[in-house]
């Protein structure tokens, strides 16, 4: 079983941030209004938060979201995050994303062949909430859709690059 101590420092850190990353994907691909990008943003920790206190979760995604409450793992996480994305603009965030995503997955299958498929499938699932999490195209919350065709064609991709994980389905269902 693949554990904190079968990666590297700077691999944990990947890990442990590709849930904001997942998310970071969405929200660059359909930046919408302000209250969308927050609700959009937060979609990630909500997804940590339940992870950790999940019995049944998977224990490598346990390990990520148990880890992010250490002050030296999110420092970590802050220098990869500023070191890759700081002064893109979104298509440029949206490109990187869906690169790390698919890097992260090479790292999974190659350290971590028995949990790979399940974190990816649960990276998947944070993007998707965070697609499902913010309405576009409406203004204050009324009106709009709630995954919009481009956020749609991102969850595909976030798919493609990371294996298509089971759950998936290749993209997001009609909602």
């Amino acid at each position: 079983m693949a554990s904190k101590s079968s990666f590297t420092p700077e691999e944990w850190s990947r890990l442990v941030a590709s849930p904001v990353v997942a998310s970071m994907a969405i929200t660059a691909a359909d930046p919408g209004g302000l209250w969308s990008l927050l609700q959009e943003s937060m979609s990630s920790g909500w997804a940590l938060l339940e992870a950790k206190q999940d019995a049944q979760a998977n224990p490598l995604v346990k390990a990520v979201a148990d880890d992010i409450a250490n002050t030296d793992t999110r420092n970590a996480v802050r220098e990869s995050f500023q070191s890759q994305f700081k002064g893109s603009q979104f298509a440029d965030i949206k490109r990187k994303a869906i690169e790390e995503l698919h890097a992260v997955s090479t790292l999974l299958d190659a350290k971590a062949p028995d949990e790979a498929a399940a974190f990816k499938a649960w990276l998947w699932s944070v993007a998707q909430k965070s697609a499902e999490a913010g309405k576009e195209g409406g203004f204050l919350g009324f009106g709009g859709v709630a995954v919009s065709d481009a956020e749609k064609a991102t969850l595909a991709e976030i798919a493609t690059a990371l294996g298509s994980p089971a759950g998936s389905g290749g993209g997001l269902a009609e909602t």
